[in-house]
């Protein structure tokens, strides 16, 4: 990278060094991008570091998206319609069958072309991944190639499909990316505007600017990436400079900063109490509405977050704006009383600043009804397995509710179907199975809105979730930086068009 860059990097490794384990994986001598013509390099300070090593098939994906370096068939738009991307059309040709043409002229990263063919395997391959990608729970789907057409065939109609093919987890890269064991890596096989060409473990990434992009090249030589967990030292890099795109800057820190740095953003993102209803106290739906009753949202909001968030109605909150005004207003109901020496485990993370904090007051206020709390909160990466195995009584997760299709009934399925691969609610209730079946073959528009809705009320129905919040995002921004993306679903962050100012 251009020498200029450097001191201010070398700052932030050394503040992170200090308060977390991660640091920038540049250096002046790391071979990263030196073109004096470019904008410069970006550097770039994330909140959590990669959980699967940035496999493309796992929640990683959602990084390799926001650096512009793996891209899928098509995007979505600000309405979450559907629009092209690696594909430049597709047609529906009957109720089980799509094709998408695939772009002529794409490189990937390590010169090889992208071909229909290519395409398909690359569905294929996370198809059969084990785990599958989220975005493919309840789905059967098969991909094969016909000429420049990639034709895509469900087991049952669905309506999302287009949308379905957005999700950074169906990522297209190039062959070498998959190896015969299922792990998938995507240094060097991507075909966005950067290339990824280096990964220092849970530490950083670099990137480079790709000459050989098909779009519009990028403007910046390359982004250097840190993981920094803790949200003080991520303020401190947005503080001093030494990061020109923080992102999740914590709202206990966002005060510090100065005013015009920080940019809030609505996002699709719950706060919610998830509740054991397969074992435990929580399997009586009697005690779920008692902690349902205890949870003091307007509390949680003002002292935790500041009133940088919006009280809870429902799963799905303002950045989904139809969603309020299709949901019926309602009481809550009377609330038991907790049966005597009611124990509870409850578990969260650190890894967003806020959720420990949360902790304390549900704590607090689930014991002024009668439980008692025992807290475990730990870093993600080391209690998801747990959460996701049933190992705790309630957990407090900020979930994105629109992050894969654009469309809230994949996560309405990933966390509360029978089949959820995401349930940590251990819900199994064919009401709620029904009501998600209903909403899956919905037609996009009005009618697959009130088909949500009532999803969403079967999964309150039966007490399993409690939403408190509904969080706003806020990205810290360098002066001098320009076209860095706001995105409310955090798939895009970094692009083509992102630029930073001289130091």
């Amino acid at each position: 990278m251009s020498s200029s860059r450097a001191p201010r990097l070398l700052v932030l490794g050394a503040t992170v060094a200090l308060l977390t384990t991660g640091c920038f994986s540049s250096s002046p001598d790391d071979g990263g991008s030196s073109d004096p013509a470019a904008e410069g390099r970006i550097s770039l300070a994330m909140l959590q570091p990669p959980r699967s090593g940035l496999n493309p098939l796992t929640d990683d994906a959602f990084k390799l998206s926001r650096w512009s370096t793996a891209e899928t068939l098509v995007v979505l738009d600000a309405d979450g319609d559907a629009q092209p991307a690696l594909a430049t059309e597709w047609t529906q040709t009957d109720d089980l069958t799509w094709r998408f043409t695939v772009r002529e002229g794409v490189e990937f990263h390590d010169g090889t072309e992208l071909t229909a063919e290519q395409a398909a395997a690359a569905l294929t391959a996370a198809n059969e991944a084990s785990p599958r990608p989220r975005i493919l729970d309840g789905v059967e789907l098969t991909a094969t190639a016909d000429g420049p057409d990639v034709v895509v065939t469900t087991g049952e109609p669905d309506p999302l499909v287009p949308q379905r093919m957005s999700s950074p987890q169906l990522a297209v890269l190039a062959a070498a990316a998959y190896g015969a064991d299922g792990r998938v890596d995507p240094v060097g096989t991507g075909t966005g505007p950067f290339e990824l060409v280096a990964v220092d473990g849970t530490s950083g990434a670099t990137l480079d600017r790709f000459d050989g992009y098909w779009g519009d090249p990028a403007a910046a030589a390359g982004i250097d990436v840190a993981f920094v967990p803790d949200g003080t030292a991520r303020a401190a890099a947005l503080r001093t400079g030494t990061a020109d795109v923080v992102e999740a800057v914590p709202v206990s820190q966002a005060g510090l900063v100065e005013e015009e740095l920080v940019h809030e953003v609505p996002m699709p993102r719950t706060n919610t109490l998830y509740l054991n209803t397969a074992s435990g106290p929580f399997a009586d739906p009697a005690v779920r509405v008692a902690a349902r009753a205890a949870v003091e949202r307007a509390t949680i909001v003002e002292t935790v977050y500041e009133g940088r968030a919006d009280i809870a109605e429902g799963l799905l909150g303002p950045a989904i704006p139809w969603a309020a005004d299709l949901r019926a207003d309602q009481a809550d109901p009377s609330a038991p009383a907790v049966p005597a020496g009611t124990t509870i485990t409850l578990g969260t993370f650190t890894d967003r600043a806020e959720l420990p904090e949360v902790a304390v007051l549900l704590e607090q206020q689930l014991e002024a009804v009668g439980f008692t709390v025992e807290q475990d909160v730990r870093e993600y990466a080391f209690i998801e397995a747990d959460a996701l195995a049933g190992a705790f009584d309630a957990f407090i997760l900020s979930r994105a509710t629109v992050l894969d299709s654009g469309d809230p009934v994949a996560y309405m399925y990933s966390d509360f179907a029978c089949e959820g691969s995401f349930n940590i609610a251990q819900l199994c209730d064919p009401a709620v199975d029904a009501a998600l079946e209903t909403a899956a073959a919905a037609t996009p528009g009005p009618e697959r809105q009130q088909a949500v809705i009532a999803a969403e009320q079967a999964i309150l129905d039966t007490g399993a979730a409690v939403p408190m919040l509904h969080e706003r995002v806020i990205q810290g921004e360098a002066a001098g930086v320009s076209g860095a993306v706001r995105d409310p679903r955090e798939r895009a962050l970094i692009t083509a068009g992102t630029t930073v100012g001289e130091d």
